[in-house]
């Protein structure tokens, strides 16, 4: 689960580390309000979705009087901003941030995650911090400089040290980077983060050490004792059918394909998605409806596999361990028959009770491609989707 820009800057005030006067807004008359609350005569405003890039996309504006405040946020509030990390579709801008103008001396990158080839906290960070962070770690990648903090010791004062002198900060600026990283360590623990983000972390005009930008990403398996933090969740953000499909335990990613799959088993379902690009195909989504796959929770997937109009046809991959291939099958026909199924439906079943499963399928009366093994079964809906 993600967090806004303002949301992981509340945050961040809780925990000690500095961030820049803000106000959130939701029409261009509350951003105006907010500009005059917080005074001055320089003000940024910024569009409010999870997704960075939003400086090249035109979704950070500095403005300079309270009409182009009104006119930045007019211009955001109600439309999508598409950035690099974003689908082609966008994200909705429902809120913006409006906060105080800051000299900005140096722009710094500093980021907590988890490695977990070492399952330690690792800080990252680089003195060439901003919007390219992502190609200096491409193309320089030894001006990424990383400290991984032991479990049993928790951060230390040579690991602060160890990154502000890689960033080039000096005198008082060390001090204030040591609260700011502490305070970020803390927040990530405590909060079960996955990811903490500060980019850019700036060196202001004052020669002080600040939080510029935020982002916080909350793990989902912790979210059952991050009841406050479940509470600003934003799901317009979030994909209307990985959120569905998350709410029945389903594991859903949209993709771009045509043929949509329905496999137990994250292995499998990668291994399908493969076998499907192998043979001239293109996978429409990932999802694993898991071992313990129910009637219910078939039709449920069929149910988010039809809500996407780009899928041609449907190729079910089962290999039954726990789960029952009857079961499977009667989840199918069921399926079919409750949505109308209109789609070509490829069904490979293999494992426990797999006899039954396929001769359950074959006395259905529907339509259904059985196919024998993997590679038939991606054969059969590449074929199928050629023949649309």
């Amino acid at each position: 689960m993600n967090l806004h820009e303002y949301q992981s800057k509340q945050l961040f005030s809780r925990y000690g580390i500095p961030v820049p006067s803000g106000f959130v807004a939701s029409t261009p008359q509350e951003a105006v309000d907010a500009a005059r609350r917080l005074g001055g005569a320089v003000w940024v405003v910024k569009a409010q979705v999870h997704a960075g890039g939003r400086g090249k996309a035109g979704g950070v504006k500095v403005v300079k009087s309270m009409d182009d405040v009104a006119a930045a946020a007019t211009g955001m509030l109600g439309q999508r901003l598409k950035t690099k990390q974003t689908a082609a579709e966008g994200l909705p801008i429902n809120q913006v941030y409006v906060e105080t103008g800051s000299k900005i001396d140096r722009e710094l990158y500093l980021s907590l995650l988890l490695n977990r080839d070492t399952g330690r906290v690792a800080f990252v960070a680089s003195a060439a911090g901003g919007m390219d962070i992502e190609e200096v770690a491409a193309k320089t990648p030894g001006k990424i400089i990383r400290v991984e903090i032991h479990p049993a010791t928790g951060i230390q004062g040579s690991h602060c040290r160890t990154l502000a002198f890689g960033l080039g900060l000096k005198g008082k600026q060390v001090a204030q980077f040591e609260q700011i990283a502490r305070g970020l360590f803390r927040l990530y623990m405590d909060c079960d983060a996955s990811l903490v983000e500060v980019n850019p972390l700036i060196v202001n005009g004052d020669g002080d050490v600040i939080a510029l930008d935020g982002k916080i990403g909350i793990e989902d398996n912790s979210l059952f004792r991050q009841q406050a933090l479940v509470e600003m969740r934003d799901t317009s953000q979030e994909d209307e059918m990985e959120r569905i499909a998350g709410e029945a335990d389903l594991n859903y990613v949209s993709l771009d394909g045509d043929i949509a799959c329905m496999v137990n088993g994250a292995g499998l379902a990668m291994a399908t998605m493969d076998v499907i690009q192998l043979y001239g195909g293109s996978p429409a989504n990932f999802l694993d409806v898991g071992g313990g796959a129910t009637r219910e929770r078939v039709t449920t997937a069929f149910k988010l596999i039809l809500n996407n109009p780009k899928v041609k046809a449907i190729l079910v991959n089962i290999f039954g361990g726990i789960v029952r291939c009857d079961m499977i099958a009667e989840g199918v026909i069921g399926a079919a028959r409750d949505l109308g199924l209109h789609l070509p439906v490829v069904v490979r079943i293999e494992g426990t009770n797999a006899p039954q499963g396929r001769k359950l399928l074959a006395q259905s009366g529907l339509d259904l491609i059985v196919a024998t093994d993997l590679t038939d079964a991606a054969r059969k809906a590449v074929a199928a989707v050629a023949r649309k």
